[in-house]
């Protein structure tokens, strides 16, 4: 998420910030899938998930911020 403070233009961070949330979608995905294939033990599985879940909220907070000072 850093590189996204190096965006020029609001809307080019909101692009970038909606890309991220996929992102993390995906790994939640990936993680999820990891664990039915036993390919990570319940502690590894839980770490991932508690470390990935608020990220959405805490990018969907970046757009809405970033939105609103699109407005001003």
């Amino acid at each position: 998420m850093a590189k996204g403070f190096g965006r020029h233009g609001k809307k080019e961070k909101v692009q970038f910030f909606r890309y991220a949330r996929g992102s993390v979608y995906e790994c939640l995905d990936w993680n999820e899938k990891c664990r039915v294939r036993k390919l990570l033990t319940q502690e590894d599985y839980t770490y991932v998930f508690s470390v990935l879940q608020n990220s959405p909220k805490m990018l969907n907070s970046l757009i809405k911020v970033t939105n609103m000072n699109l407005q001003q």
